[in-house]
């Protein structure tokens, strides 16, 4: 297999593994409430943690990635996550089980930083898009996982097993990082900004800003689809799990079309744009079908949990672009620890508005955050591939993988 495709392959499979226990927690809520007695606000606050441990860690693995490269970063924060999992098999309090969920979360965190910049090495900007999508499909098809394990194997087996899953996924993905993936080669060629930061115009700022913004109904969604159709339609949690995780996998496909679609338009936030509006509409079309009581809810619930995943590469994509090279890791982390702020306030913030109120209320509340984030999405600054193709299908030679897909020429945005 071309060198290049492999490490992609090894970089889903760590994506897979970590996004099962750092966003597919969720899915052992109605363990956490039947083995440890919590509210759904507490359960909530709980599955929160690993989100909360990334946002400790995120800029640092990415400054360090930066420095050492993607293969130590990725293998070492892996096995982290998956012993840190592995001790929360072997607590009972509930705020020990927390604190090894934060730190699960924070050595996971490596993930997001470096394979990312994996992308960025190893493909030439007309097909970033379409690898970086592949790349982002671990994340719907992490929750995908747990989404169609834990559920069963949380009420035939308990919390602890759910757990040991989780753990076993991520130390497998850590051997598999060392075994196998080789960091690209480090050039100055190319480097956008002349190595310098990518900070100095607003546009990264804005593409951060907007992106955090659509984690907001994305976590909306994982968060409390299943448990939207257990308690407001009636669904068993079984039935539930393996249908969300049909629509999981419907989530990568829909990703890598549009990571496909990008490169096609030779534009990250054109699309990304798009797409925000959309995402908007469908919330609203949930919020408007739940409060009037229609069937047509569960089908925008399903719809949403496809489209609310779709923009994450784009986004990665255009950050990683922008930055080049030696910023990315670390305007990565940058992006990641936006994204996992909202990211973390949002289900025990929308479980408290639930209880409050209603379903309904609140996912129109999310239908704001999409649309907000498509006036921010900035798309003057782009102006097409600039960098070499591989050479008859092989691998990039040094350097050519590494300019960035929009000219630099003109920062203005709009």
């Amino acid at each position: 297999m071309n060198r290049r495709w492999l490490v992609l392959l090894v970089g889903v499979l760590a994506m897979i593994a970590g996004c099962a226990y750092q966003y597919g927690l969720p899915y052992l809520i109605p363990a956490l409430r039947a083995d440890r007695g919590l509210s759904l606000s507490q359960a909530a606050i709980l599955i929160s943690c690993p989100v909360a441990g990334l946002l400790v860690a995120l800029t640092l693995w990415g400054m360090a990635a930066d420095r050492w490269g993607e293969r130590i970063i990725l293998s070492g924060g892996l096995t982290i996550a998956g012993l840190a999992l592995l001790a929360a098999t072997a607590v009972h309090h509930t705020v020990a089980l927390g604190a090894c969920l934060l730190v699960a979360g924070a050595g996971g965190a490596s993930i997001h930083a470096a394979s990312g910049r994996l992308i960025l090495g190893w493909f030439a900007a007309h097909e970033r898009g379409l690898a970086m999508g592949i790349r982002q499909t671990g994340q719907p098809l992490g929750v995908g996982l747990a989404a169609l394990t834990l559920p069963p194997l949380a009420a035939h087996a308990g919390l602890t097993s759910g757990l040991d899953l989780l753990a076993c996924c991520c130390l497998a993905s850590a051997l598999l990082v060392a075994l196998l993936v080789r960091d690209p080669a480090r050039t100055a060629v190319g480097e956008p900004h002349g190595g310098g930061s990518p900070y100095r115009t607003p546009v990264l700022w804005r593409i951060h800003a907007a992106s955090a913004l659509l984690v907001v109904p994305q976590f909306a969604i994982s968060a409390f689809a299943l448990v939207y159709l257990v308690d407001a339609r009636g669904w068993d949690g079984a039935t539930a799990g393996r249908v969300l995780a049909v629509a999981q996998v419907g989530g990568a496909a829909a990703r890598l079309a549009v990571g496909h679609w990008s490169d096609r338009a030779g534009s990250r936030v054109r699309p990304m744009r798009t797409l925000a509006v959309g995402i908007g509409l469908v919330m609203l079309a949930l919020a408007a079908g739940t409060v009037a009581g229609w069937e047509v809810a569960t089908v925008a619930l399903l719809a949403a949990a496809v489209i609310t995943v779709t923009t994450n590469g784009l986004a990665f994509t255009a950050v990683a672009e922008y930055a080049g090279r030696s910023w990315a890791g670390r305007a990565l982390g940058i992006q990641n620890t936006g994204q996992n702020l909202l990211a973390a306030a949002t289900p025990p913030v929308l479980g408290s508005l639930v209880a409050r109120s209603a379903y309904g209320t609140a996912f129109a509340a999310v239908a704001a955050f999409p649309l907000a984030a498509a006036l921010l999405i900035p798309i003057r600054f782009e102006r097409g591939p600039r960098d070499r193709a591989a050479p008859d299908g092989g691998e990039l030679p040094a350097g050519a993988a590494g300019s960035a897909t929009a000219s630099r020429g003109d920062d203005s945005v709009s």
